[in-house]
């Protein structure tokens, strides 16, 4: 295959639904997380649940970086903006993330905060160099995949001599993101959330290579198989993990091959390393604080960490307490089990970060999800 089409082909996808279901033995129930929101969405988008049998499942997983974004983060990105008059540059998926007080970055901006939408890293390092009068700050999110431009441009920056440059770091790791699911309660002791194995995340995965993932298939004896997020990449590894199951197998297994190596970028992972360090806990959303699972500034680029040159303080602040982000994201419970969803959370309103990116397993099954939702209800009336 050379082309997007086809890995979206009608006929393809029927075979290997056929496949997968030849495959799925009929005397037991399958489970299978997709970590990444970019395999949530294309999983909503394409209808791949539907083409998968009765006893196979995907249970939806924290791999959405805006919505692990914790409340007290965004709330250092707002303070930024509106209590030490910073040009604030956001993605514009955080722009909605709700934050204290009923604020969010949209709502600093009309209250005066100078906070604008990027597209890129380098955007922010532009913004500084045209206005060097002003104090530019910008709000790094993301895994592994958006960790190297971040990196880039606080060299950059260090390079070019800014003094109006800073970085608010909220850059998250996948391994230790996974480990947390595998060591949850849910998980491990009491088995609420029954786990077979795990579509590995793409992008993530031509940074950090296949290798990291080989200790949860060795340590906790659980599959992993890459995926692309095109639907028949990601009924491929489902078929590709069903097939492990069925041979007790616990493998890690690269579907991805071509962009996913097992080392993965050598070049990447060392100007990370150059710049970021591990921070000892960080703090995500429905998961609570995690060890060593986020990155911090070293000290060698310290003028350049927004937490330090503002004596920004993290404060812990509790989700709303009628949203289930928290549990959808631990794969504990689904979209539609939130009594909020779709009447008083929507992507025009969100009440938590599930229904803020696209990739948000909320915003998903809003999108692509809901309709089917209405169908089975008035099917069983």
């Amino acid at each position: 295959m050379k082309y997007v089409d086809e890995f979206r082909d009608g006929e393809l996808a029927k075979g290997l639904a056929a496949a997968i279901a030849a495959a799925a033995r009929p005397e037991r129930r399958y489970a299978f997380m997709e970590f990444c929101g970019g395999h949530t969405h294309a999983i909503s988008r394409y209808g791949v649940s539907d083409l998968l049998p009765p006893n196979v499942r995907m249970v939806h997983g924290p791999g959405c970086p805006v919505c692990v974004l914790p409340i007290g983060r965004v709330d250092m990105a707002i303070r930024l903006a509106l209590e030490h008059g910073v040009i604030l540059c956001s993605y514009g998926d955080c722009l909605r993330v709700p934050a204290s007080d009923g604020l969010s970055l949209l709502k600093a901006k009309s209250r005066g905060g100078d906070v604008r939408m990027i597209y890129s890293a380098a955007d922010a390092l532009k913004i500084a160099q045209e206005i060097p009068a002003r104090q530019v700050a910008f709000f790094a999110i993301g895994f592994e995949t958006t960790t190297p431009p971040t990196a880039v441009v606080i060299r950059q920056a260090a390079a070019l001599g800014l003094q109006n440059f800073s970085v608010l770091c909220c850059h998250v790791l996948t391994p230790s993101a996974i480990m947390s699911i595998l060591e949850s309660p849910e998980v491990r002791r009491w088995g609420t959330v029954p786990l077979d194995g795990f579509v590995g995340p793409a992008h993530v995965s031509t940074i950090i290579g296949s290798r990291p993932y080989e200790f949860f298939a060795e340590e906790y004896e659980k599959p992993v198989v890459i995926a692309g997020f095109e639907p028949l990449d990601v009924m491929q590894a489902v078929l590709m993990l069903v097939r492990q199951v069925n041979d007790g197998r616990c493998e890690v297994e690269n579907e991805f091959t071509r962009a996913v190596t097992r080392e993965g970028n050598r070049k990447a992972q060392d100007l990370v390393a150059g710049v970021f360090e591990l921070r000892r806990a960080f703090e995500w959303r429905g998961m609570g604080a995690i060890p060593y699972s986020a990155l911090a500034i070293r000290r060698d680029y310290a003028a350049f960490d927004a937490e330090r040159r503002f004596g920004l303080a993290y404060r812990e602040v509790p989700d709303h307490k009628a949203c289930d982000c928290g549990a959808i994201l631990r794969g504990v419970k689904t979209p539609r089990d939130c009594k909020l969803f779709g009447t008083v959370c929507t992507p025009e309103n969100p009440i938590g970060s599930c229904m803020v990116s696209s990739e948000g397993a909320c915003a998903a099954h809003y999108t692509y999800g809901r309709y089917k939702d209405i169908e089975t209800a008035g099917a069983g009336a």
